[in-house]
């Protein structure tokens, strides 16, 4: 009799469908039902472990409702004496029906269950996950986010806690390279289970619709940083297992619920598992996978991780700024052009009042910070000789210093992608939008800035000024560009980072990063922008409250007693970042 070991996770949920994804501990069917919809699928066996994605159709619009899940004929969710609410469906609104859209966002997920364990591990504040389930289940007017949004490092496959440190231990010599981290897909599944078999947790999953992109830690820290990292990885007797590994675990656990119906009837990996038939370890199937989206890199033929959501009249795009890097000698970029053509494609296609772009690094970062690492990137390809290259690779990977200010190629491209749609609209048809807000996480600290498009003969474009974090946004018809940074969700601040970080959004960080941009002989960007609020530090999520053109932003902080005592997510700031 088979029973479910993770899951339910709601995952693409839009006016009319569902997807649940499950794992089991033995082959079964998988049935989803509720009272307007029902839909069974086998599991796939991978290595010996059981997984199903169930896609539910002909729902009704707009409604709210709970549903079970059955392992052949036997009802195993919700769960008997839960303390939890019953999981619901919600579907989208249909046409016409303008109420609000409320997407949570954060990064940095660093947890065991349960998450006092993490936190006595590393002194870690509550996690801001298990805070949202908590007030979601006890607080009756609280409304459902309409979507989750986790930007990166939903496991750590390189910085373990010490109970799975301990399970390693007994499966392999921990003295030997990769050491206590992560070293394959089976290791993986055990990592996944560390993170989502919280109760409150697996609750959050079962109920709100999710959305994931990686980022490093859910391989290693600095993945795909340069050319020579690369080269060094190469070299160990170890990586090819680990990358497989992640990749692998991370379609399974992570992008395939990502996907819309329609894209997943084109799949080609989903595909090829269906086309394995019923029983057939599709393991090997997925490592070799995992190899091939590995080796497609620097701008060759890629496995596309990025996706698109639509909400309503928001579109997401999730954007890949991890695995899809070009790393030539002869030039970097974050994402190859292809992607970058798809990115443009989706944004111009329009029917939409707000775009968001979720990208796991920030695109702006504090301004020193930012010169830093453009002025880095330029030493690096040779601007000031080949001494100080090399020790500007050293500086590059002892920093982390790898966001989309250490592609100027691809962030210049991206800056005049993002502008051209808030002041003149997609080319497919249509206003410009009234928000652009791009979603990252990453540098542990939560910040909002304000983009502004600099002509240098009449100054910011007009409609394109700072609005600050309590007031609305400016008349116009131009769109409000945003960034917007949540990290961590879970994880410590240590002192220097927030040392560092309060050092770079300041006047002399600024100074100092215009000295390195000369130096490195950096031209001066037509982009540059405000901070509206920040930096603050501790584990946070954002929400957006989106509604026809007004947009609100909301920021909670996780926060309490030992053990989960008096622990409670408060809010503490909210700002209109457009009118209505």
């Amino acid at each position: 009799m088979a029973e479910l070991l993770l899951g339910p996770v709601l995952r693409h949920v839009d006016r009319t469908s569902a997807t649940v994804w499950v794992e089991t501990d033995a082959p079964c069917a998988v049935t989803v039902a509720c009272d307007d919809g029902s839909a069974t699928a086998v599991t796939w066996n991978v290595f010996g472990h059981y997984y199903a994605l169930v896609l539910v159709e002909g729902l009704t619009p707009g409604r709210t409702r709970p549903y079970r899940v059955r392992l052949d004929e036997r009802t195993c969710w919700p769960e008997e004496r839960s303390v939890h609410p019953p999981s619901v469906i919600r579907t989208q609104a249909a046409d016409g029906d303008d109420r609000d859209l409320n997407v949570v966002f954060g990064s940095c997920r660093w947890s065991s269950p349960p998450s006092t364990e993490a936190e006595e591990d590393r002194h870690l504040d509550p996690d801001a996950l298990d805070m949202l389930a908590h007030r979601l289940t006890r607080t009756q007017d609280e409304p459902l986010p309409d979507a989750l949004l986790l930007l990166g490092d939903q496991v750590y496959a390189d910085e373990t806690s010490r109970a799975m440190q301990n399970r390693l231990a007994g499966l392999r010599d921990l003295t030997k390279a990769p050491g206590p981290q992560i070293a394959n897909f089976d290791e993986y599944t055990m990592l996944y289970h560390e993170s989502w078999s919280d109760p409150q947790i697996r609750w959050l999953l079962s109920t709100v619709p999710s959305a994931m992109i990686f980022d490093d830690h859910d391989v290693i820290d600095d993945w795909n940083t340069s050319r020579a990292w690369r080269a060094d990885m190469a070299q160990t007797d170890w990586w090819s297992e680990r990358i497989a590994g992640a990749l692998a675990s991370y379609w399974v656990y992570q992008h395939v619920g990502n996907l819309a119906p329609d894209a997943l009837a084109t799949d080609p990996m989903l595909a090829a598992i269906r086309e394995a038939g019923e029983g057939t370890d599709v393991g090997p199937l997925l490592h070799e996978f995992a190899l091939r989206a590995d080796a497609e890199a620097d701008g060759k033929e890629t496995t596309r991780w990025s996706f698109r959501r639509d909400f309503g009249r928001t579109r997401l795009l999730m954007i890949d700024s991890r695995a899809g890097r070009v790393l030539t000698d002869d030039g970097r970029a974050m994402i190859s052009a292809g992607e970058l053509t798809w990115v443009t494609e989706q944004a111009d296609e329009g029917g939409y009042d707000h775009l968001l772009i979720g990208t796991s690094l920030p695109w702006l970062l504090p301004h020193g910070i930012h010169d830093l690492e453009a002025w880095n990137e330029a030493l690096c390809a040779g601007a000031r000789g080949p001494r100080w290259a090399a020790l500007s690779e050293k500086v590059r990977r002892a920093g982390d210093l790898e966001h989309w200010a250490a592609f100027r190629e691809s962030f210049e491209a991206l800056s005049a992608l993002l502008g051209r749609i808030a002041l003149h609209g997609p080319r497919g048809g249509g206003p410009a939008p009234a928000t652009v807000c791009v979603l990252s996480g990453d540098v542990h600290h939560v910040y909002a800035a304000e983009a502004l498009w600099v002509d240098a003969a009449e100054g910011p474009h007009e409609g394109d000024s700072a609005s600050g974090m309590d007031g609305a946004g400016g008349a116009g018809g131009a769109a409000r560009v945003y960034q917007l940074t949540c990290s961590p969700v879970h994880n410590s601040v240590p002192p220097a980072i927030r040392l560092g970080f309060r050092f770079g959004w300041g006047r002399v960080a600024t100074r100092i990063g215009r000295g390195l941009a000369r130096h490195g002989r950096l031209v001066p960007l037509p982009i540059t922008w405000t901070k509206l609020g920040g930096p603050w530090f501790g584990n946070h999520l954002m929400t957006l409250t989106l509604r026809n053109r007004r947009a609100t932003l909301s920021l909670d902080r996780a926060e309490g007693g030992r053990r989960g005592r008096d622990s409670r997510l408060r809010r503490v700031g909210r700002a209109v970042l457009r009118e209505g």
